[in-house]
This record gives C-alpha cells, sequence and structure tokens, in this order.
C-alpha cells in the first residue's frame, strides 16, 4: 500500500461526492493550467537514472572543460540517488536491483570529481561493484567510456569501424537497419572507437580498485550468447586482427562521410537527434577531430547539451536524457478537454493547438525516408525540433487532439491539412505485420541483436502494440474512408499481440497496464465491438490487478519477469491508476465498482498542490536497460482520468 503523503488533502474519505470529483478536478485543471508556458506549451522534466548525469560530469574530464559549481551540484544529485541503505549502489529505476554498469558509472564521476574512495558512500559503492564481478562486467557502453579514460583495453569493446559507413545498404549491417537512437549515437562512436579517444582526464584519475582481475589480464569482456553471438565474437576478433592494415585514405574517407552524415543532423542547439548520448557522441568525436573550441559546430553541440540540465532548489542538479515538451503539450491539452468549459480553459487548449501546428514538419524528410521515399513529411517530434526524426507516438496523439478540438468547437476541417498530411505520414511507414514502430517502417533485422555491440538488446525499432493502439485511435477519430484497409491491418496486428492473459506489452510507458490501456484504446476507437471476448477477456486481466485500496501499480521488473505483470507489490501509483480507469472508460465501463474504486483512489491520493506523484519511474527508455520518469505522468494523467468519467458519467445519466 502506498502510504499517504502528507501534502495529500485532508477530509476526502471513500466513496467521495460529485461535488468532491468536482472539486478535484477543478484544482487538477488549474495546477495543470498555471504550469502552461507563456507561448500555450508544456514542458515536465524528464529524469532517468545516474548514467546521464554522471556521463555529463566525465564528457568535462575528457575534453578539460570542467565547470566547477556545476559538478558540485551533480554530485550531490549522485549521491541523493545512491541507494545506500540497500545495495550500496545505483539502480536503473527506483526499488530496482542494483545495475552495475551505471554504479561503475556514478562511481567513477564521483572520483574523478574529487569525491574521497574512503568515504562510507564510496566504499559501498566499490564493494557492491566487486560483489558482482567487477567494472568488467559493466555493458558495452560502459566499457567503451572506459576505454576512453584508458582504464580498459581497446579489445574490451566491440570492433565498430568507421568504415560501416562505407558499406552498401544490402550489406548485413548499415546504419539504416538500426533504431534512429542507434544510428545517431553509433556513427559519432564510430569516430570515436576507430582513432581510439583519449580522454584528458586531467587529474589522472583511475579506477583499478574496481576490478576484479586487472583490465589488461582480464579475458571475458564479452559474455557468449548463442550460435549466432558467438559467430558474430569470431568475425570481430577477425576485423579486429585486420584493422592494422586498414589502408589510411579508407579511413579518411569514412571519417569524411560520418562528419557529412553528423553536420546536417546538428539540430542547431536541440542537438543530434534531440537525445543525450547522440550529442556527447558528436561533441568528444568533433573535439578528437580538431574542431577548435569556438567552432560554431562545436559551440553549437555544447550548448545543445547544457540546455539539458536541471537545477533544482535544494542545490543538485542532473542532465535529462531530452526533452518531452510535444508530448507533455499533446497529453496535457487532452487531459483539458473535458475538465471544464470556461474561457481560461479554452483559451489554454487554442494556445496549446497552435504552438502545436506550428511544430508540425511538413517539409523536410528524415531518414525515415529511407523506407518510405515516396511519402510527404507530416510528422511531429517528441522534442521541440528533430526534423529528422519525427516520431509516429506524438504524431497520432496531434493528429487525434486537433481533430477532437475542432470537432468540440464545431469547426470540423480547421486542421485538415494538418490531420491528413498526419495521418499519410504515419501510414506510408506501416510495417508488413500491420503495426508501427516509433521512428521506421519494418526496422526489424533481428540477427543484429546478437552482434557484440548490441548487448544491451535495444538496437532495433519493431511494431509495437501500444504505438499500434495510438495509431489506431487516431484513425479511428478521424474517421477517413481511405484508411479503413490499413486500420483493419493494424487491428488485426493488435489482435494477435496480445498476451494470452488478455494483457498487451508496454513498450514505452510500464507497462503490460501502459500496453493494455493503449490498445484498448485503439481498439474501441477502431470500432471493435467492446462485447468481443478478447477484449473481454483484458478488462478482467485489469480488474483483477487492482488493489484493495482501489489503486493499480506496476514494477519495471516486470520488464524482466512477465509473471510480475500489473503488479506492485500493492503499491499503487496516480499514473497506472490513470491508465486503468481510462482503459476501463474506453470499454464503457462508466459506473462499474472498479472504476469508482480508481476514481476514489486519485481523488483521495491528491496532494495539496492539485497535483499527484510518485518517486518511481513510469517508462521504459529501453526495456530491461534503461529508465524513465515523465514528472508530467502525474500532472495530466490523472486529471485526464477524472475529467473524462465525469464526461461519460453525465453523458449515459443524461
Amino acid at each position: 500500500m502506498m502510504e499517504r503523503s502528507s501534502s495529500v488533502a485532508p477530509g476526502v474519505a471513500e466513496g467521495n461526492s460529485n461535488a468532491q470529483l468536482d472539486h478535484a478536478i477543478q484544482r487538477a485543471r488549474d495546477a495543470l493550467l498555471a504550469r502552461q508556458r507563456a507561448d500555450g506549451h508544456w514542458c515536465f522534466e524528464l529524469e532517468s537514472d545516474c548514467t546521464i548525469t554522471a556521463e555529463y560530469i566525465l564528457m568535462m574530464h575528457f575534453t578539460d572543460e570542467i565547470d566547477e559549481a556545476l559538478q558540485a551540484k551533480m554530485l550531490r544529485y549522485l549521491r541523493a540517488v545512491q541507494v545506500v541503505d540497500g545495495h550500496g549502489g545505483w539502480s536503473q529505476y527506483v526499488d530496482g536491483a542494483m545495475d552495475i554498469s551505471g554504479t561503475v558509472k556514478a562511481y567513477y564521476a564521483l572520483k574523478i570529481a574529487g569525491e574521497d574512495i574512503n568515504a562510507p558512500h564510496m566504499c559501498q559503492a566499490r564493494e557492491a561493484v566487486l560483489g558482482l564481478g567487477g567494472a568488467a562486467k559493466s555493458n558495452v557502453f560502459t566499457r567503451i567510456l572506459l576505454a576512453m579514460f584508458q582504464q580498459v583495453p581497446w579489445r574490451a569493446v566491440p570492433y565498430m569501424p568507421v568504415e560501416i559507413m562505407l558499406l552498401p545498404r544490402w550489406a548485413p549491417i548499415h546504419i539504416e537497419k538500426i533504431s534512429y537512437w542507434a544510428r545517431t549515437t553509433l556513427v559519432p562512436l564510430t569516430i570515436l572507437c576507430s582513432l581510439k579517444a583519449k580522454a584528458v582526464n586531467p587529474k589522472g584519475v583511475d579506477i583499478r580498485e574496481l576490478f576484479v582481475t586487472p583490465p589488461e589480464l582480464e579475458r571475458d569482456y564479452f559474455l557468449k550468447g548463442g550460435v549466432l553471438n558467438r559467430l558474430f565474437l569470431g568475425v570481430d576478433t577477425l576485423c579486429r586482427g585486420l584493422d592494422r592494415w586498414m589502408p589510411r585514405s579508407l579511413r579518411r574517407r569514412a571519417i569524411r562521410k560520418a562528419e557529412a552524415w553528423i553536420l546536417p543532423r546538428m539540430n542547431g542547439e536541440d542537438g543530434v537527434g534531440a537525445i543525450f548520448p547522440p550529442m556527447v557522441n558528436s561533441y568528444e568525436a568533433m573535439t578528437l577531430l580538431g574542431y577548435p573550441a569556438n567552432h560554431p559546430a562545436r559551440q553549437t553541440c555544447l550548448r545543445s547539451i547544457q540546455k539539458l540540465v536541471i537545477h533544482r532548489d535544494d542545490g543538485s542538479a542532473y542532465c535529462q536524457p531530452c526533452v518531452s515538451p510535444v508530448w507533455d503539450t499533446g497529453w496535457g491539452a487532452m487531459a483539458l478537454i473535458h475538465s471544464g468549459d470556461d474561457g481560461q480553459t479554452d483559451v489554454a487548449i487554442t494556445r496549446a493547438c497552435e504552438w502545436l501546428v506550428q511544430r508540425q514538419e511538413l517539409h523536410s524528410a528524415g531518414d525515415w525516408a529511407a523506407r518510405a521515399p515516396w511519402a510527404a513529411p507530416g510528422g511531429w517530434a517528441f522534442q521541440y525540433a528533430n526534423a529528422y526524426y519525427p516520431d509516429i507516438d506524438d504524431t497520432a496523439l496531434v493528429a487525434a487532439l486537433l481533430h477532437a478540438v475542432d470537432r468540440r468547437r464545431e469547426q470540423p476541417g480547421l486542421h485538415r491539412l494538418n490531420t491528413d498530411r498526419a495521418a499519410d505520414w504515419m501510414l506510408a511507414l506501416q510495417s508488413k505485420n500491420g503495426g508501427f514502430a516509433a521512428f521506421d517502417a519494418d526496422n526489424t533485422s533481428y540477427y543484429l541483436n546478437a552482434i557484440p555491440f548490441a548487448d544491451h538488446g535495444a538496437l532495433l525499432d519493431p511494431p509495437t502494440a501500444d504505438v499500434s493502439g495510438r495509431v489506431a485511435a487516431c484513425l479511428g477519430i478521424l474517421g477517413r474512408d481511405k484508411d479503413h484497409a490499413a486500420q483493419q491491418r493494424c487491428v488485426d496486428y493488435l489482435r494477435t499481440s496480445q498476451e494470452t492473459d488478455g494483457s498487451w506489452w508496454g513498450r514505452w510507458g510500464s507497462n503490460y497496464i501502459y500496453g493494455t490501456w493503449s490498445a484498448l484504446s485503439g481498439l474501441v476507437l477502431a470500432g471493435e465491438d467492446v462485447q468481443q471476448p478478447y477484449l473481454r477477456k483484458s478488462l478482467d486481466w485489469l480488474r483483477a490487478k487492482q488493489h484493495d485500496d482501489g489503486g493499480w501499480g506496476e514494477t519495471n521488473d516486470s520488464y524482466l519477469d512477465p509473471a510480475l505483470a500489473g503488479t506492485n507489490g500493492g503499491v499503487s501509483t496516480p499514473h497506472t491508476t490513470a491508465w486503468a480507469v481510462l482503459a476501463q472508460l474506453i470499454m464503457g465501463e462508466v459506473e462499474s465498482d472498479s472504476v469508482r474504486r480508481g476514481v476514489d483512489f486519485l481523488i483521495n491520493h491528491q496532494q495539496t498542490d492539485g497535483l499527484w506523484s510518485h518517486p518511481s519511474h513510469n517508462a521504459p527508455g529501453f526495456p530491461r536497460v534503461y529508465y524513465l520518469k515523465y514528472h508530467g505522468y502525474a500532472a495530466y494523467f490523472p486529471l485526464y482520468a477524472l475529467a473524462r468519467f465525469r464526461y461519460l458519467l453525465r453523458s449515459s445519466r443524461s
């Protein structure tokens, strides 16, 4: 059971009245409106684990450009998120097991910044790492960082020559065959690895004490998996041995091609790929290639990284992996639609829609065009700007929002150009199996997950139920006759991807409850009969996971063990409860006891500031590897669930 925070509003009991519901919605609406930016958008914090902040500190020591004041703030953050009362290291998410890779990075960041290694928290972390076999057991990305700081030999990392930039598209390995996030991360990384980058490391700090076997003597840096993995490891060893005979002219040509690929994707101060790892890799690659500190591209790249830093009131600071303004604004406006009919809300929704319309990509083709060269641009990105990489999830959300707002205001066709371009673009990226991925179509070269670089298992961007559900919902809302066949293929994909227990796996939110809400929303809005057995089975699954307090919660451990799907040791969270309530509302279960209890939970746990909170990470960046905490989820999803419930309740009774 989740303990009631001292900031929860007093005097609210089980079995809330309509007046209490109205009051909760009003307070949540006012709180959300107060956080809207002057130009109409929302952008909440997007927090991850310790790794991004640790890498920021290490980046400063890589280039010897150390901001001492910022470093001190980041050290305070790293110390605060260490699990000193448990395993002693750092976790990927709240209440998760220790992550050895993140712990090695955090420890190194603390030590390189001057932390006393004999301090109790450093001793704890060191013992925790050694207890799991030492730093040699870290993942590929951590070992690459350690190689650049000369803490492990280069044979400890996969062979990733920059010459892969010269491979033809038909080659088994090609950058267009991997996901956008892997692609933007890998290209500058091949420069760093091929030239065997050496960090400045001005204080010469090492972490040899984190190794069970001296790193130069270690022989087991790579885990050996199945036959395909062993084959790739053999190829890796062979190619590494041949690297010394690589013609210098060929390497120079490959580096020039990598630079020519990176520079157009710099994306201004929003950064390469608009995510932290490619930004840092590109910045360090430019440093290695001799770009002076005052070079415009290098300065712009650095500013894009600096803009991700969050300074907290407690004197700490951390670095976000990226920002989420389009996603936050889309859901923020969606939550407000049924929250009240006064002029203030209407103006807020209008301003949000205007802001979103300005950010639709209608002119430039991105990397997605390799799969759909005939398609016209029409998508939205997740961030403020990311023209090369709009995503289908955000595009479906925003297009549905614009159409819903137009219909509500009896202004059909006001945003028809925007929604038509969005739908046409999304459908051009429908995968062969009928589903939709986040960024590309048919990004399913699964054999690539066996290469040594892919130990994180996040190299690809295959179709998923949650994104497909969002697209099905959007197409159902738009109601275009010409989309019927594509929509049916998407519905068929969703039906076949349902788990045997009735749930759906969630790729971009934690986890099966999120996936189930997303899939049900799409299926019902696409016209599926809610009385069909497979949909009733999903409803039964959801209700079986409800806690005694009326809420729902789900641990990120469910990505490791599907038997934990929909469970969280009895701990309920506001965002998960909102998803479960919304899933039942879309099924027409407005006056069910389960929905009522879920609504009561949300009302009972609303804070005095009108919002909700919970410390848990609520989405994977990459399942099993990297997790996120969307701070906005406690602002708009509970409000959306309460407002939608009230609207449907009133409609059913009238």
